[in-house]
């Protein structure tokens, strides 16, 4: 897998007015099931080359995104357990942003819950793709 492109914007003025989450976001990049391993998404996360996976829960939908500092943080500790699943660890599980939201907005509430990156979903809770702060 390659590293995900930095996002195109699509409509709107230069001030961004008028634009959406889904305007901006990058492709979603791997999405893994929240079952697995810390230790195996840790070399899914390696071997793809990218900052984060997406999770998603048993039906598919988005259930949170892990980036590397957080799984190497958690794998770190004395409570890690080569047998840890990934929905056993503390990540943000939302909410997450939705795709029709206004991207000034959207980037606001990142801030305040001061997240770099959130997943991007559909109105049925499915990841659409990210939004980032920082490019």
């Amino acid at each position: 897998m390659t590293p995900i492109p930095a996002p195109t914007l699509q409509a709107g003025t230069t001030d961004g007015t008028g634009l959406t989450a889904s305007d901006a976001m990058y492709a979603p990049g791997p999405q893994v099931d929240d079952h697995m391993t810390v230790d195996v998404a840790l070399s899914v996360l390696i071997g793809a080359r990218v900052p984060h996976l997406l999770l998603e829960d048993e039906d598919g939908r988005c259930a949170g995104l892990v980036t590397l500092a957080e799984l190497s943080a958690h794998r770190g500790g004395s409570w890690y357990g080569d047998r840890t699943r990934l929905r056993d660890i503390p990540f943000d599980r939302g909410p997450f942003t939705s795709s029709m939201a206004e991207l000034g907005e959207a980037e606001a509430a990142m801030r305040v819950r001061a997240l770099d990156v959130s997943p991007v979903i559909d109105e049925h809770g499915y990841a659409l793709g990210v939004l980032s702060l920082t490019h």
